[in-house]
């Protein structure tokens, strides 16, 4: 359970980070554990043997993962900046770290793992390029595993006509409670 001082000093790194590089970071706090939950609620975790999360910041969802997820499931982190990286890997030691969700199928092959069943995802796309969108997109179709899911929050419904093209939409949950408040997109992988 994370105390109170920590969940202090997690807000005001968390919006640190935001003022300096809002484009990467997409919100000025930690997920709540309202969407935390959405995110992790819905998943049938006892078929999950191999996950991701990407943009796993604070470790504010990757907590609820690590809790849900049973002693079998292999879970990749990936968060783009070094400092909140680090913090990641001094607090989920048993979940390898790594810097770019352009890159899970390397990632993947260094961990020996062949497919994910499960991809959860908080990053920003709305303040990606189409180019990085695309990337990044392409990343999760190939790591995916046909039937896996995809589970990504958005403070927006931008991202719903890209991701109808390469998943079915099983739901899409509006979350109030949480600044701001956001989606919770529920997808399979066709195939």
């Amino acid at each position: 359970m994370i105390n109170i001082t920590t969940m202090v000093q997690e807000k005001f790194l968390f919006l640190n980070k935001f003022i300096k590089s809002p484009k990467d970071v997409g919100s000025i706090t930690p997920s709540s554990k309202y969407l935390a939950r959405a995110m992790t609620r819905s998943i049938p975790w006892d078929g999950v043997e191999a996950a991701a999360e990407l943009g796993a910041g604070t470790g504010a969802i990757t907590e609820y993962i690590q809790n849900a997820a049973g002693e079998h499931t292999r879970t990749l982190l990936f968060e783009k900046d070094t400092v909140l990286r680090n913090q990641l890997q001094e607090k989920y030691p048993t979940m390898a770290c790594y810097s770019d969700a352009c890159q899970i199928r390397k990632a993947m092959s260094e961990e020996g793992i062949g497919h994910l069943d499960l991809i959860l995802s908080g990053l920003p796309f709305f303040n990606f390029p189409q180019a990085i969108r695309d990337a990044i997109m392409n990343e999760i179709l190939l790591s995916l595993k046909p039937g896996g899911r995809f589970v990504a929050f958005q403070y927006s419904l931008q991202m719903k006509q890209q991701l109808n093209q390469y998943f079915d939409i099983e739901s899409i949950q509006f979350v109030p409670l949480n600044l701001p408040p956001a989606f919770v997109y529920i997808c399979s992988k066709r195939g």
